[in-house]
């Protein structure tokens, strides 16, 4: 088969009603190209952060910002108000403009390992489902919780927004 066959191929077997690619389709598109995704700044009255506990094989375990890898033909702000939803079980909004963005390139990883992150701050319009809420202890896959300044462990692809934790 050649480059075009296998092309077609992929094309006319890739779901289109799926919301992204199929994982190992996804992983290899993440060894060719850059990936773009949106990381979700939200703070509350008290200047404390919002994050989410991460234990996966690409990222290790820690405390992150909700985030996520936006889709073909999907906009910034449907894939901000999904993550939102997602992973937080809220509704937000967000400013219109990132207030950064940032490059994270790990040349020693096959996998996602190139991506191009925009940081949105975001308020919640609606408070995140109660029975994610982190309380102590091991926290699990998607527990969330407020910080004041880095969580610990923080991931270590989040230490470039350190300064917007303060």
């Amino acid at each position: 088969m050649n480059s075009n066959e296998a092309i077609e191929y992929l094309e006319n077997t890739i779901s289109k009603e799926t919301d992204g690619l199929p994982e190992e389709l996804f992983l290899f598109v993440s060894r060719i190209t850059p990936l773009i995704s949106v990381d979700l700044l939200i703070k509350n009255e008290a200047n404390e952060t919002l994050f989410t506990w991460r234990d996966d094989v690409f990222f290790g375990k820690g405390w992150h910002l909700p985030g996520g890898v936006i889709r073909h033909n999907e906009l910034f702000a449907n894939r901000i108000v999904k993550v939102g939803q997602i992973e937080l079980g809220a509704s937000l909004e967000y400013d219109e403009q990132p207030c950064t963005f940032v490059q994270d390139l790990n040349v020693d990883k096959k996998d996602r390992g190139h991506f191009i992150a925009f940081l949105y701050n975001c308020r919640l319009l609606s408070d995140p489902d109660e029975s994610k809420r982190y309380y102590g202890g091991s926290p699990r896959v998607g527990e969330w919780a407020w910080f004041s300044g880095s969580p610990n462990p923080l991931l270590k692809v989040h230490e470039v927004y350190s300064s917007y934790f303060k």
